[in-house]
């Protein structure tokens, strides 16, 4: 089977091929070799995503050996990161927003009004950007999503120092020395492909 990869990480197998047809063949696959270690897919966690120029064309159910239809989804999360259908490959930060604000909010609820703006900052930095940054070192962004990620923040800081004035909260952000999440990411993915160039 040409074109075809299979991504291994821990107890996560990511299949990937051209067609339906070669995607159920590397599934056969992969349930045989299992098999002879005594081990077995978890179907309901199990699922299709297509990328592509005909991603929005409906194609039939991959089916497994022991006749499990795996569904086809709009989304799926593969190792934290989730991606979309899409004629590339996209992720969707949707999840990682939600959960940057779920995490900052429990802090700010804590110890907003307490603490100090350093000390809440500090909590930020450590806590709330990784779960907005987590894996995207791996993956291609637009100008729009990068910009999206650093509203996340600006939205904070707007919160925190209770203002809608950009030179305001910018001149906070660079008094904290407090750097947004798209000049993070920028020098995690020049290290990311530094390590990748290197294997």
């Amino acid at each position: 089977m040409d074109s075809c990869y299979i991504t291994l990480y821990a107890d996560d197998i990511l299949l990937m091929s051209p067609s339906v047809t070669y995607t159920e063949r590397l599934l056969h696959h992969c349930e045989q070799e299992l098999s002879w270690l005594d081990m077995n897919i978890n179907f309901n966690k199990s699922c299709c995503l297509r990328i592509g120029p005909r991603c929005d064309i409906v194609c039939e159910a991959v089916t497994s050996s022991c006749n499990r239809r795996l569904p086809w989804v709009s989304n799926m999360r593969y190792l934290g990161v989730h991606f979309v259908k899409s004629r590339t490959l996209k992720c969707s930060l949707d999840a990682v927003k939600r959960g940057f604000y779920r995490a900052a909010n429990s802090i700010f609820g804590k110890v907003g009004r307490i603490a100090s703006e350093e000390v809440v900052l500090q909590l930020i930095k450590s806590k709330c950007v990784p779960v907005l940054l987590y894996g995207l070192e791996a993956c291609a962004l637009t100008k729009s999503q990068m910009a999206s990620l650093d509203f996340v923040v600006n939205r904070f800081f707007m919160k925190l120092f209770n203002t809608n004035n950009i030179d305001t909260f910018k001149a906070c952000q660079e008094f904290f020395s407090f750097e947004l999440p798209s000049d993070q990411l920028a020098k995690r993915v020049v290290k990311f492909e530094s390590k990748v160039n290197t294997v």
